[in-house]
């Protein structure tokens, strides 16, 4: 972004949020390969490493193109990916980007994205110039509409079988968060 193709690295509390490399393949396989994770991901359950080896290199196009961005969430104690965060479908004539997360289930019920996406957001609306953040989410997610109800997104309605995954139709939520609502 800016032009630099530097990643950012950015810092929380318990966190590091840093550039997802290849030799994170492992922890990204660890938890893509456990369906609860991937029961509201629109992927498949990983059954191959090259499958997470794939998907690094996916986020890693996505940002060379300036498309979006996204870290990974490493702990600080030990630099282990736990999980990632970030931006896709950026449309930057509309000032607008959808934000997508994932936890391995170890570290679910304990904060993780309410922390991480504090650092994610403001990113979003100071160094990339969004006006609005989005976010899309199966309805029967619990956690994660409480994840970002807790960061500050206003519910916006239902989208009505507006997805095909996993061979069926699927309702979205779709919530928002606004840069003058944005107190990070």
């Amino acid at each position: 972004m800016n032009g630099t193709k530097v990643f950012p690295t950015l810092e929380t509390e318990r966190f590091i949020l840093r550039k997802i490399e290849v030799e994170d393949a492992p922890e990204i396989f660890d938890y893509f390969s456990k369906d609860e994770v991937t029961k509201y991901y629109d992927l498949d359950t990983f059954t191959e490493i090259k499958q997470a080896e794939q998907l690094i290199h996916l986020f890693s196009e996505r940002f060379e193109n300036e498309k979006g961005i996204r870290w990974g969430i490493a702990r600080k104690e030990d630099n282990k990916m736990i999980g990632s965060c970030g931006y896709h479908n950026w449309k930057k004539q509309h000032f607008k980007a959808e934000v997508g997360y994932e936890v391995a289930p170890l570290y679910w019920r304990q904060g993780v994205i309410s922390e991480v996406l504090k650092a994610v957001l403001a990113y979003g609306f100071d160094e990339m110039g969004l006006n609005r953040i989005e976010a899309f989410y199966d309805p029967e997610n619990i956690a994660s509409q409480a994840s970002l109800g807790k960061a500050g997104f206003i519910y916006e309605g239902l989208m009505r079988k507006s997805s095909f995954e996993k061979g069926k139709f699927c309702n979205a939520a779709v919530c928002s968060i606004l840069k003058e609502e944005f107190n990070g």
